[in-house]
């Protein structure tokens, strides 16, 4: 059996399907990233105006799908700009979704290493959670948003009790001033703040699965307004709560603020650890997406069947997590995938929409 779009989700499916895409561990590193960049608080501007870029960008990736009923990008980008062309772009997004999924699951292994199983190796945290993907998206499309509405909530709630409870470290003074170097700071930081919403380019393989297409413009909005809020209200509270200096310096600043606190009494005296609990399970999300979306490619392009890809591409994912040799090396490559990340968003629905509307007019005109 090949690869069918008959598998559809709801509208609601395909928002929590792209907010669990997206939404991983760029949730424990963004406030360093951005503030690194940016060197001053106003690193939330950097990421409102990088929200409201992605969010034009994301219409454009539905406007274009739409104009293919039925058929994801790995399909109709072939009928757009020819078979050289169009296979040459897919497989560059394919390999895209390779190094993300590599980048996700052995961040979520160092993270495990680091607050949960210090000492275990590497490798034996991520064969688990690479095996429990493939049985997860053995199941296919509609499996994965199952899981993925039961999983999301619980993330958020856990995020927003968090944030919270942390409220009473939050000095408004560290937000100070606002615009104190100009705009230029804001700008720098852009291209930290596009890295986050990595992964909005599976926008043009779900609108192929949406059970009311016509919805989707409004499903993708929704889900980028709810990633915008969340990481606006990241960035908000831990410079806030632990200021620009600290969030520059840390490692993990998100689970830092997590650590600067305790509930006496409450559930969870120390919220760190459900905090954890859950955003390894957000992580596992994130990185099922991108297995998922580089099995699909491949499955369409070449039209094989999808299951004997999904085996095959286990250790290509394994070799991909095992690639970066420390630390360094994976804050480097979540760098190098920031830069790919940028030249694909922009180039691949820009040049798509462009060739399109052009070969449409031209026909108008012909006729």
């Amino acid at each position: 059996m090949f690869v069918r779009t008959d598998d559809k989700i709801t509208a609601l499916q395909a928002t929590v399907f792209l907010n669990n895409t997206i939404l991983g561990a760029g949730i424990l590193t963004l406030p360093r990233s951005v503030s690194q960049t940016v060197k001053t608080p106003d690193s939330w501007l950097s990421v409102l105006l990088g929200g409201a870029i992605v969010m034009l960008v994301v219409t454009l990736m539905v406007k274009i799908s739409q104009q293919f009923p039925g058929k994801t990008v790995f399909q109709y980008a072939a009928l757009i700009t020819g078979r050289v062309i169009g296979g040459a772009l897919c497989l560059l997004l394919i390999l895209y979704f390779i190094v993300i999924a590599g980048f996700e699951i052995r961040t979520l292994a160092e993270v495990t290493l680091f607050f949960l199983l210090e000492g275990t190796p590497i490798w034996a945290v991520i064969l688990p959670f690479l095996w429990l993907s493939t049985y997860l998206v053995h199941g296919g499309i509609n499996s994965i948003a199952r899981v993925y509405t039961i999983v999301f909530p619980i993330s958020i709630m856990i995020l927003l009790i968090s944030y919270a409870l942390s409220f009473r470290h939050f000095d408004i003074d560290n937000l100070r001033p606002v615009l104190g170097n100009g705009l230029l700071p804001v700008f720098r930081g852009l291209k930290s703040t596009v890295l986050i919403f990595t992964g909005c380019e599976v926008t043009m393989t779900l609108v192929a699965y949406m059970q009311k297409p016509k919805q989707a413009v409004r499903a993708m909005l929704g889900g980028i307004a709810v990633l915008l809020c969340l990481y606006l209200l990241t960035v908000v509270m831990v410079i806030g709560g632990i200021s620009i200096n600290s969030a520059i310096t840390s490692t993990w600043p998100t689970i830092d603020l997590m650590r600067s606190f305790e509930i006496p009494g409450f559930i969870f005296e120390r919220m760190e650890f459900p905090f954890m609990v859950i955003w390894l399970m957000q992580m596992f999300c994130n990185f099922s997406s991108f297995f998922f979306q580089s099995t699909l490619g491949i499955s369409q392009i070449f039209k094989m069947k999808l299951h004997p890809i999904i085996y095959a591409m286990v250790p290509v994912l394994f070799l991909s997590a095992m690639l970066p040799k420390s630390m360094t090396d994976l804050f480097a490559l979540g760098d190098a995938i920031g830069k790919m990340g940028i030249l694909l968003f922009l180039l691949l629905p820009v040049l798509l929409s462009v060739i399109w509307l052009i070969r449409v007019k031209g026909l108008k005109q012909h006729v």
